[in-house]
Parts: structure tokens; sequence; C-alpha cells
């Protein structure tokens, strides 16, 4: 089955965390020179409004932990980067795939896209777990730049993406799919073990585009990808090229 990006996006989860330490500049740069088109994190924002790019949104401070909420940016540990830094250090032609865990770092992570200009802010996909308040941000520009007299709307080019599982769909797939439609909402992505061929001709008949995450294994990469999924998340960027080079093979 055909997706409908050709071709689709390989999202290196965390960079190239299964061969260098997450989330780091170091696994980011890994992930694109073994030919990740894309690549996925967590977002932050700091006391001083740092967008940061982190898993659990907490560091260790002492014997407790510590929201990274409630501290500023320079005191952070100095492996967490910020958007600005893997911007500087990684240019912007890649797809970014950002799990807005906190809702308050939409804002700058917009900004700092804006900033960052080239391919930032036509490449910025942001995630979330709850499609209403992506609607919200496509309906009022909430995560757009500040502007005199109210908000400018959320850039056309950058995609939201209702980050969610089958069996939280409780209107059923389709009435999903159709609400994302209504709502300007870019994609749905859900676990490999969710998607089946029949869900992704479904959301593709309302243009919604289908990512799956999780995708360890060859045979998770190949399955997700023949049944038309437009992007895949693996941690093994080596096995996620090697299933997206063998999909753009014409057959014998």
């Amino acid at each position: 089955m055909d997706s409908i990006l050709r071709p689709p996006i390989g999202f290196a989860h965390r960079g190239a965390r299964a061969l260098a330490p997450e989330n780091t500049l170091a696994a980011f740069r890994l992930a694109l020179s073994l030919g990740a088109t894309g690549l996925e994190s967590d977002v932050w924002l700091t006391a001083d409004g740092a967008a940061v790019l982190d898993h659990d949104g907490a560091v260790r401070s002492g014997l407790r932990r510590r929201s990274i909420g409630d501290i500023e940016r320079a005191r952070l540990p100095p492996h967490i980067p910020t958007l600005e830094d893997l911007y500087a250090d990684c240019g912007t032609a890649f797809h970014l795939s950002l799990d807005v865990k906190d809702t308050a770092a939409a804002t700058a992570v917009v900004a700092v896209a804006r900033a960052a200009g080239g391919e930032a802010l036509s490449k910025l996909w942001l995630c979330h777990h709850d499609w209403e308040q992506l609607a919200q941000w496509r309906a009022d520009g909430t995560p757009g730049r500040a502007a005199e007299g109210g908000r400018s709307p959320l850039p056309d080019q950058v995609r939201l993406v209702d980050s969610t599982r089958l069996r939280r769909l409780r209107e059923g797939p389709e009435r999903r799919a159709a609400s994302l439609a209504d709502a300007g909402i870019d994609a749905v992505n859900m676990h490999l073990t969710d998607w089946t061929p029949g869900l992704t001709t479904l959301f593709h008949r309302f243009q919604r585009l289908a990512l799956g995450w999780d995708a360890q294994f060859d045979r998770n990469l190949v399955t997700l990808l023949r049944m038309g999924c437009d992007g895949v998340y693996s941690d093994y960027v080596d096995r996620m090229v090697a299933a997206l080079n063998a999909l753009e093979q014409p057959q014998a």
C-alpha cells in the first residue's frame, strides 16, 4: 500500500539512542549521519523560558528529582540541549517531531524554529496526546509568536500530530479521522501494534498522515511501511534506514 508521503519519514527516536546517549547532540548528529530524515524528542520549558529536549522533564538534584520547569537553563546538566542548540549544531534540513509534554513550551518552540530560519518551520511536527489541545492551537494560534493586539496564527506549514492509541479512540477511528481533518490536525501517531492496512487507508481517505512508533525490529519497520505509514519512529537508525531504502527499490 502506498503512503501519502513519498518517501516516508524515518524519525530517530530520541536520536540514535541505541548507539549514543539519548536526547544529546551527539545522538542527534549520529542519527542524521546514519541517514535518518527526521529526529524525535520531548520538549519542556525551563524556569527562564528556554525550550529544552529531555524525555522525563526532571533532573536529579542531590537526593531528589526536580522538574525542569523549576530550574533555570544554566543550572541544568550540560548534556541536556536547548532547541536552539539542536538547530545550531544540526541545521534545519531534517524533520523534527517534538512531543510537547509541557504545553507552555509550544510558543517557545515555534519562536525558536522561526528564528532558526531555513526549513525549520516547514519540517516541524508538534505532537500532543490531546487532539483538542492541538485543535485549539490551530484555531487560535496559541503557539504562534505574540503580536501587537493578539497572537499571530500558527504557521500553516507546522504540522500537528495526534499522539494516541487505538483504544483511546472511543468515538471510533473514522469519527476521529474526520475530527482531525476538520480541525486541521495533520497526522495521527499510534503504536505499531495499533496499525492495520485498513486503518492507514481510512486515515488517508481523510488526507491525514499515519505515523507508527516503537518500530525497533526489521519486521516491524517493513510491516508499517508496507501498510502505507507515512513515517516511522525507531531507536535503531541503521535498521530504519535500511527498511526505507528497501521500500524505494523497484520490485523484481
